[in-house]
């Protein structure tokens, strides 16, 4: 491996450290955005029984604020339950901005890598080029420098796309995770809103 990264020359060096970054991103975000973790399935059953059995406090709410990202919403929602129903829906799409801006925490950097990762790699094709019509002079090709400059080239557009392949799946993939986690978090706090206030007629 180190071979090749020599072969490959020094431009190949930005896209290893782009590939590691991408890497631990890719781990931390799988870790993080776990359904279970987001959304408890029980989560607005448990909301909905507290607020029929009116033992609503602080320690409760800040408790369920700190369980989950959907405890968050839900807590805004709970912190305004004596507010007519505009007041509360506008609550609770405060406190989703505000989790959906979690949520897409790193997913900037991922897609800046994927987009960034093909260029890098024609940077070091563009520099082995260089290397390739530098090894020219007036008694020919020097055929060590014309192989390290085709390996140059080679290799970091091959290195470049093999790390954008990957990270713009995982990118997409994480868009879509995150836009189904907000719809599923603003219909389960629209059902809450509903309990509330169809409660009282």
């Amino acid at each position: 491996m180190l071979a090749i990264f020599q072969a490959a020359g020094w431009p190949i060096w930005p896209l290893l450290i782009a590939s590691i970054v991408a890497l631990a991103l890719i781990v931390e975000r799988l870790m993080y955005l776990r359904r279970s973790r987001i959304i408890p399935t029980t989560l607005l059953d448990e909301v909905v029984k507290v607020y029929r059995s009116g033992n609503i406090n602080n320690e409760i709410i800040n408790k369920l604020e700190k369980s989950s990202q959907l405890g968050i919403v839900l807590a805004a929602a709970l912190r305004n339950v004596n507010a007519p129903r505009d007041v509360m829906k506008e609550s609770i799409e405060e406190a989703g901005g505000a989790v959906a801006h979690q949520l897409e925490r790193f997913l900037t950097t991922l897609g800046t890598i994927a987009t960034l990762a093909p260029l890098m790699g024609l940077f070091g094709t563009v520099v082995g080029m260089i290397e390739i019509f530098g090894s020219q002079n007036s008694s020919g090709a020097n055929p060590a420098q014309l192989a390290h400059g085709i390996s140059t080239a080679l290799y970091n557009t091959g290195f470049g796309l093999a790390i954008a392949m990957p990270t713009l799946v995982f990118y997409r993939h994480f868009r879509a995770l995150v836009d189904s986690f907000v719809i599923d978090m603003e219909q389960q706090a629209v059902k809450f809103v509903d309990v509330v206030h169809n409660s009282r007629k």
